[in-house]
């Protein structure tokens, strides 16, 4: 069975440091994947620590002391090169969101105008780096609205990865239809099993996540990282998966634009998109529900 791998990117970190590191990975193993980048103002520090930011430390008192206003970077302006090595190494890219805080806290309430600014955003930034509009995406956190459904048919998209399930689908929410496939996450993710606690631990959990990639599904499964996870504290883990995973039979690990074609795109079928809680946290995301 064919595996996927979603790489997200979320921060300056993560794209400086990790995006990197997953490159060498990949190479060594000659595995191509799909990446999608957080483009905005990386406001990651400033959601830990209002005081504290971390991408000029050396001010942090004047901060304090002089109320200094601090601006976060931009991902793309700081990252760019870093961006145009992924796709110059092979490997698809795409937009994940603009603004990533921004699109956690308003995106599955917000309204048609502020999802296209956001999504304009995005795809504004990504051009200007890349050339060309991206062609795929991957939503934030799975936060999802029936506008963005929408605005994806309208932008020619020709795949989204933004919610979780089991089989790829066109979406269908609060009456709004799409016909830009939705190819889900398939698999938990480490930081998922992680918080279970119990028998799964740093030590183990690859097993763990390759016995759930075991289960058949119609199209096989999508993986989703990230590289401030995988990419930088838990490499060594994303190692042993990719290991498991390259050494089973049929299908390889391959980039998520191989699992839609136009030979399976006519076959799909509607399904309604609901809201699921995630395992071990108050967090829901989108997913794939019923048939229609």
């Amino acid at each position: 069975m064919k595996l996927g791998l979603r790489i997200c990117v979320n921060t300056l970190s993560g794209a400086m440091q990790g995006v990197p590191a997953l490159l060498k990975l990949l190479d060594e193993y000659q595995i191509q994947a799909s990446f999608f980048f957080a483009t905005g103002a990386d406001n990651s520090g400033r959601l830990t620590d209002r005081v504290r930011q971390p991408w000029y430390p050396h001010l942090n008192f004047a901060s304090r002391l002089y109320g200094i206003v601090i601006l976060p970077p931009k991902i793309a302006n700081r990252a760019a090169k870093v961006m145009q090595s992924v796709a110059a190494a092979g490997h698809e890219t795409g937009i994940l969101c603009h603004d990533r805080a921004r699109w956690l806290k308003g995106m599955a309430h917000a309204d048609q105008a502020w999802t296209r600014n956001e999504l304009s955003l995005a795809i504004d930034a990504y051009q200007k780096i890349f050339g060309n509009k991206p062609k795929s995406m991957a939503a934030a956190g799975w936060q999802v609205n029936p506008y963005l459904f929408q605005l994806q048919q309208t932008e020619g998209f020709d795949y989204a990865c933004d919610v979780r399930g089991r089989s790829a689908f066109f979406p269908v929410l609060q009456a709004i239809e799409s016909t830009c496939p939705q190819l889900p996450t398939t698999l938990p993710t480490l930081g998922e099993l992680l918080r279970q606690g119990g028998d799964v631990n740093i030590n183990n959990v690859h097993e763990y996540l390759y016995a759930e990639s075991q289960h058949i599904l119609p199209q096989g499964h999508v993986y989703s990282c990230n590289a401030e996870m995988e990419g930088m504290t838990y490499l060594s883990v994303m190692e042993k998966l990719l290991v498991m995973w390259k050494g089973r039979e049929g299908g390889g690990i391959r980039p998520l634009y191989e699992f839609i074609d136009d030979e399976n795109r006519s076959s799909l079928k509607r399904h309604q998109v609901g809201w699921a809680q995630a395992p071990s946290s108050e967090v829901y995301y989108a997913t794939q529900s019923l048939p229609l």
